[in-house]
């Protein structure tokens, strides 16, 4: 037994070492050659290398992989692909494919080829890896439809290559990131028993290893288009040759987790260019891409040697740590096995409640410009298509969650009833109610300037919708309910307090994206720091408005002063009140504050105290009284 381990390990490492030295040999001819042809990135402002340096160096890790590993399988007799319903043949297909793949990354890397084309070329390249290799999910799902299996691997192996290609923007960082999925992706075939599968990812770690050697920063070559997609195109490839059915950490969990970063990546990307290419078609003046499929500067690596002033060698570092997280979480995962799923879930909810908070902002930021442009579309046009769609949109949302609220008592009073009977109930209640808030007005009723009263008639709606149909329900013989009293009345509150949420969302919301406007806002040197007297009524007048125009006059509100010395150190609207009048100098050199709003009565003698107070600081000061005057 001993004996055979030792040989397992001897194949291991010649098919890693092979990779490695071919590898390593190889890169330095395919460069000088890439350099010689003009296959070269220039500096720019959207790229980080500050010296032309050779691209399309992908070739030689391609090379590298599959003419080591094919000698390696012919030498010593055995199947390139070991795993069980895979025919050996598979593995040449699924080469003549990643050539095709190459090429495509290759002529990219030459020519630029339009992204509609190249994107055209990875989905025949998927089309041909499930139709003709014979790869798919269909072994781990085997219920699966022919047509859902072929779209499901289409996009798996599509997002791959794209996910990759995005990544690829600082030395080393695909293939770093590849190199430590390659190897957590192997490590669970090791936990599972599957050992005899992973000599190709052995094989393929050696090969961006040795790649490494020149892609590390300082790079001397870059992977290009060709490199980023065959390493793309072998991550998807990966897992479905290896999976079994009931495999679902080994065939997606793991692998998911493992290319973690690049997935997050190109999925903010999407995001963030349709986001910025409906702000063009709103407003031309707008910032960001024309086009959806155009690169931009605002990719998590990007990003990371903005905000933390990393160099290259730590920014990659930090993404290198994150994706071996998430790999040692998917083995840990995977050692656990009666808890697999729920720590894996777990292990997603956390890396998405962490990266969203400290890398989605921008995403964040701009889809509240783009809602606040369309809030802010007063034109008669838009105004009328609105007028049409409020009220259906409305009656549609309170459809939703009076169902939702009847299905969760449900569940909640452990109701055990026929199929029918609840149905029938669910109608009856839902009927009612909203033919209640149609008498007492609530759909003509504006409800983003909504008083206590509506609030009220709102309330006393869901009471009499809840007992009428609480009564329908006890009188029909077909529906039996165990507790009649406690259903209607948790129906009549859950009912008031979903329906109050939705028509209050709209400020709340608002709200939301102020905070996030003033995130945006806060390290922008052009931008007016605001310092507002008063903590009144017409203070929140003043906010509200500000909070509807944040984004078009780029002001923002950094404290407050008040006479009232109680109020100091408290906040209002998440803004801290600072002290009063007489602090106000001392308050404004703090803040760095450029302009002072007077918002609350004050009479002539008053004002003019307040403007020989202020008038040392050299600030703007303006009166607001619904409008602004300047004093």
């Amino acid at each position: 037994m001993i004996q055979t381990l030792a040989a397992k390990s001897v194949h291991y490492l010649i098919a890693f070492g092979g990779a490695f030295l071919l590898t390593l040999v190889l890169t330095p001819f395919v460069r000088e050659f890439n350099r010689r042809i003009g296959m070269v990135d220039k500096p720019d402002p959207r790229r980080i290398n500050t010296v032309p340096i050779p691209r399309g160096g992908g070739l030689a890790l391609f090379l590298g992989v599959i003419l080591s590993y094919s000698v390696f399988t012919f030498c010593t007799g055995r199947p390139p692909i070991q795993a069980d319903g895979i025919a050996p043949e598979v593995y040449w297909r699924l080469v003549a494919i990643a050539c095709g793949v190459v090429a495509l990354g290759y002529a990219d890397d030459k020519w630029s080829l339009p992204p509609k084309a190249k994107l055209l070329g990875q989905l025949v390249a998927a089309a041909l890896a499930w139709g003709w290799a014979g790869l798919g999910f269909c072994r781990l799902w085997p219920e699966l439809p022919a047509w859902i299996d072929c779209l499901l691997t289409v996009f798996w192996i599509t997002g791959a290559i794209n996910a990759f290609n995005l990544i690829d923007g600082l030395d080393g960082l695909a293939s770093g990131i590849a190199l430590i999925a390659t190897l957590g992706m192997a490590g669970t075939l090791f936990i599972v028993g599957n050992a005899q599968q992973t000599l190709f990812y052995f094989a393929f770690a050696g090969g961006l290893a040795g790649f490494l050697r020149y892609n590390y920063n300082p790079a001397s070559v870059f992977l290009g288009d060709c490199g980023s997609m065959y390493i793309g195109f072998t991550m998807a490839v990966l897992p479905l040759v290896s999976q079994a059915p009931n495999s679902f950490l080994v065939s997606v969990g793991v692998p998911l987790l493992a290319m973690g970063v690049p997935i997050f990546d190109t999925s903010l990307a999407i995001v963030r260019r349709s986001i910025r290419h409906l702000l063009r078609r709103r407003d031309a003046s707008a910032a960001g891409n024309d086009k959806v499929m155009t690169a931009d500067s605002d990719h998590l690596h990007h990003r990371i040697l903005r905000a933390v002033g990393l160099n290259q060698r730590k920014a990659a570092w930090t993404l290198y740590a994150i994706t071996a997280a998430g790999v040692a979480f998917g083995l840990v995962a995977m050692s656990l096995q009666s808890r697999t799923a729920g720590l894996w879930l777990l292990a997603v909810a956390f890396g998405c409640t962490v990266i969203f908070k400290n890398m989605a902002r921008i995403e964040i930021y701009d889809a509240g410009r783009l809602l606040n442009k369309i809030a802010r579309d007063h034109s008669t046009r838009t105004r009328r298509r609105w007028a049409k769609v409020a009220v259906p949109l409305l009656l549609a949302c309170d459809v939703a969650l009076l169902t939702a609220v009847f299905l969760l008592l449900v569940l909640m009073e452990e109701v055990k009833d026929t199929g029918l009977n609840l149905r029938l109930g669910l109608m009856i209640r839902v009927f009612t109610t909203i033919v209640f808030l149609y008498l007492f007005k609530a759909y003509s009723t504006v409800w983003s300037r909504a008083m206590l009263s509506n609030f009220l008639r709102l309330l006393v709606a869901c009471f009499f919708g809840a007992l009428v149909s609480g009564a329908a329900v006890y009188f029909l013989p077909s529906i039996k309910t165990p507790d009649i009293v406690s259903f209607t009345a948790g129906y009549m509150m859950l009912s008031f307090i979903f329906l109050s949420a939705l028509r209050v969302c709209r400020p709340v919301i608002r709200d939301i994206f102020y905070a996030l406007d003033c995130t945006q806002l806060r390290g922008r040197k052009d931008v007016s720091r605001i310092l507002v007297y008063g903590a009144g009524l017409r203070y929140r007048t003043f906010r509200r408005e500000l909070v509807r125009t944040t984004s078009a006059n780029e002001r923002m509100i950094v404290g407050i002063i008040d006479d009232d010395i109680l109020l100091r150190g408290q906040q209002i609207g998440g803004i801290r009140i600072e002290g009063t009048l007489l602090d106000a100098p001392e308050i404004i050199n703090r803040l760095n504050v450029d302009a002072v709003v007077i918002a609350c009565v004050v009479t002539p003698e008053w004002l003019e105290i307040v403007r020989k107070t202020l008038a040392p600081t050299g600030v703007k000061v303006t009166l607001f009284s619904l409008s602004e005057t300047e004093v």
